[in-house]
């Protein structure tokens, strides 16, 4: 009889505050540009889901939003995400900013009365920007910390490593060229949130969310209209930007991205509309896509 070969496959869940590297963690594990990646706080509000597949393993690894104490409804919405995050996660990923020292402990972070059922991996990134004392400090402090770079990719593989070892033997959950699991509007969606995010100063990135009214990828080239609601009609003037330039600069680097991302040409149809205070209002945010805690326990 031939031997069945072991394959190990699982959900990893990678937690942290707002700006500890989990997005380009995410990024650099899938190799390739799924989750947003800015140095403004809160750019990742939902899950983001990315899958590597070896010769015998599939880990679906999650970004989650920063934990946080929410303030508002959509920051209600974020921590509800990541707190479902850690109940589906097999293994878990804390990723905490190694310049801000030793980190509390994840029950501390994320606000868990218990800790959660899953193995947890502490990483500390952003090492290369470090001292030599300051790296020695914290590997005294914390000497089970796994040290990593997700910019450079030092510490990735040992991640990976001690990942592949925590997550139970399985059968692929899924195919094994699948690098997502959500759609590719999905990921539209943020190809353009993410171009505000960079051309945006202030407040205004954090009031936009951007809704994918069609998608037909049948078409040549595919056409794509797209929708960003803000809060207020200032907010829609700067978007829209003197005589449209705004909107015209970022639909033109949001297409380039989408093209990139569906291998295709695009058209992308770039609205702009109102939504008064959606990021406080329940009804708006589920409107929007946004499932927040009361919507969990239903």
């Amino acid at each position: 009889m031939i031997p069945i070969a072991m394959t190990r496959a699982g959900i990893v869940t990678v937690v942290g505050k707002p700006n500890a590297g989990k997005s380009t963690l995410l990024n650099r594990i899938v190799g390739q540009k799924l989750s947003i990646t800015s140095p403004k706080p809160q750019s990742t509000r939902e899950r983001v889901v990315g899958i590597l597949s070896t010769a015998d393993t599939q880990m679906i690894v999650t970004d989650t939003p920063g934990l946080l104490n929410p303030r508002y409804a959509l920051q209600r919405a974020m921590q509800a995400a990541a707190r479902r995050a850690l109940d589906d996660a097999d293994v878990i990923v804390y990723l905490a900013d190694a310049r801000d020292g030793p980190p509390p402990t994840l029950e501390d972070a994320a606000g868990l009365v218990t800790a959660p059922r899953a193995p947890v991996l502490l990483a500390l990134n952003k090492m290369d920007t470090l001292l030599p004392e300051q790296r020695a400090a914290l590997a005294a402090a914390r000497p089970s910390a796994l040290p990593i770079s997700a910019r450079t990719g030092d510490g990735i593989d040992a991640l990976l490593r001690r990942l592949t070892d925590a997550l139970p033997e399985s059968p692929f959950l899924y195919p094994a060229d699948d690098i997502a699991t959500q759609p590719l509007r999905f990921f539209a969606s943020e190809c353009i949130r993410e171009t505000a995010l960079e051309q945006l100063d202030d407040e205004v990135p954090y009031s936009v969310a951007c809704v994918i009214e069609e998608f037909r990828e049948e078409r040549h080239p595919v056409y794509i209209r797209a929708v960003m609601h803000v809060e207020r009609e200032s907010q829609k003037r700067i978007l829209i930007g003197h005589k449209g330039a705004r909107i015209r600069d970022i639909g033109r680097a949001a297409r380039v991205r989408i093209e990139e991302l569906v291998g295709a040409a695009v058209y992308l149809d770039l609205w702009v509309k109102v939504l008064p205070n959606w990021r406080r209002d329940a009804g708006m945010l589920r409107r929007l896509g946004y499932r927040l805690p009361e919507d969990s326990a239903s």
